[in-house]
C-alpha cells in the first residue's frame, strides 16, 4: 500500500472486477475516458488477465484508489513509461460518483506522483484531458501540472469533435 493523506493506492485484484463492469457501464464516468463502450465481466477477465505481463514488462504502473477505511473508489496509473527519456502518462478514475469533487482525485494524484519522481526517477509525466472537462483540470492543475497544448478536434463525443489539452508537470516542479 503507498498511503496519501485521504487515498491509498494497492495493486489491483481480481475482486475488483464487478466495480469496473459497473463503472464502465456508467456514461457519466465513461464521458472523459477513451473508454466509449461498457464491458462485460469476461472482458475486464481477459484484460486482468494480460495486465500481470504488462506491468511486470515495466510499461505500465495500475493502481486501486482506496479511501482512507478502505472504500475502492478508482484506479490510477502511469502509463506507456518511456524508461529511456524518463517519462509517462498519467490515467485516472474515480468511479464511485459520491465520491467526485471531494478531493480524492486530488490526493492519489499528488500520491502516485511522489511515487513517480521519488521512486521511479521520472523527469515528466502528463496527461491528456478533454477541454471540455473542468472538473478535471481544476484537479490536475492543483496537483502542479501545467497546460503545455491543446490537440484540436482530437476527439469524437456526442456527434461532435473536441479539443483536448496536454498537461504535465517536471520533477522540479512538484512540490506536496
Amino acid at each position: 500500500m503507498i498511503a496519501g493523506t485521504k487515498t491509498r493506492l494497492r495493486p489491483i485484484e481480481r475482486d475488483d472486477l464487478p466495480r469496473y463492469v459497473r463503472w464502465f457501464g456508467d456514461p457519466e464516468v465513461r464521458r472523459h475516458l477513451s473508454v466509449y463502450l461498457p464491458f462485460s465481466l469476461a472482458q475486464e477477465e481477459k484484460w486482468f488477465e494480460g495486465l500481470a505481463g504488462r506491468l511486470a514488462s515495466g510499461a505500465d504502473v495500475l493502481l486501486a484508489i482506496e479511501t482512507s477505511d478502505g472504500v475502492h473508489i478508482g484506479n490510477i496509473g502511469l502509463h506507456n513509461i518511456d524508461w529511456k527519456n524518463r517519462h509517462a502518462e498519467l490515467g485516472i478514475v474515480i468511479g464511485e460518483q459520491e465520491y467526485w469533487g471531494q478531493g480524492y482525485g486530488t490526493d492519489a494524484i499528488q500520491t502516485l506522483l511522489k511515487v513517480a519522481f521519488d521512486e521511479m526517477n521520472l523527469q515528466r509525466v502528463f496527461l491528456h484531458v478533454d477541454a471540455d472537462n473542468q472538473r478535471g483540470i481544476r484537479c490536475y492543475e492543483k496537483c502542479g501540472l501545467q497546460k503545455e497544448g491543446t490537440l484540436r478536434d482530437t476527439v469524437f463525443r456526442e456527434g461532435v469533435y473536441h479539443d483536448q489539452l496536454v498537461m504535465g508537470i517536471l520533477r522540479n516542479e512538484f512540490q506536496l
